[in-house]
């Protein structure tokens, strides 16, 4: 019994001891993963991505509106949206919850305001649209039409007393969105670094 429990304390001794860096030699030059000199220089899995498939995926939407896509919605057509697929999470009126509240217009103090929601800190109008898109609703995210995103991100923006009620939101009245707390926010210029931002 006695050898079991010594040699049972090797091997665990042994399995929990941190790996030890492979030999210098067998590390390929300039990987700085770390692959062994033997790997090869391809695995032969994947293929390249295709334009169609690249574009699915380059859907971001910036500040200026360059990204928005073709489409339009009303803040009546929004509240449609919201109500299918927004109420569960955010609330009957964007502020019960349980998950982040979406509407309120908090003053600012010297930390930001008191909630941040679409209308107290939210920067641009056009990002509150590639978030919804990209993001939205949690568990099924992807599923809006373009035309429901502009819908629910105008409802959302109505809700928050930033557009009228007959606003119509597409990918040139969504950028010309006045956001209450846009100077709040300073562009981040600063540069350095030891390689490219990502």
């Amino acid at each position: 019994m006695k050898r079991l429990v010594t040699g049972l304390t090797v091997l665990l001794a042994t399995a929990c001891s941190p790996p030890s860096a492979p030999p210098a030699a067998d590390i390929a030059a300039g990987t700085p993963e770390g692959l062994p000199s033997w790997a090869p220089d391809r695995f032969g899995f994947g293929s390249p991505a295709a334009p169609e498939r690249i574009a699915m995926w380059d859907i971001d939407a910036r500040p200026d509106g360059v990204g928005l896509p073709a489409g339009s919605g009303t803040v009546q057509q929004g509240q449609q949206v919201f109500e299918t697929y927004c109420v569960e999470c955010h609330g009957a009126t964007g502020t019960e919850g349980p998950n982040d509240r979406l509407v309120g217009r908090d003053p600012w103090d010297d930390t930001g305001p008191a909630q941040r929601t679409v209308g107290s800190y939210w920067p641009y109008s056009t990002t509150l649209y590639d978030y919804i898109r990209r993001a939205m609703p949690q568990l099924t995210p992807g599923i809006l039409t373009s035309d429901q995103t502009y819908a629910v991100s105008a409802y959302i923006l109505y809700l928050n007393e930033i557009v009228p009620e007959d606003a119509v939101m597409n990918a040139t009245t969504l950028p010309a969105v006045e956001m209450p707390s846009r100077d709040r926010f300073v562009l981040d210029d600063r540069h350095g670094g030891n390689g490219p931002i990502r």
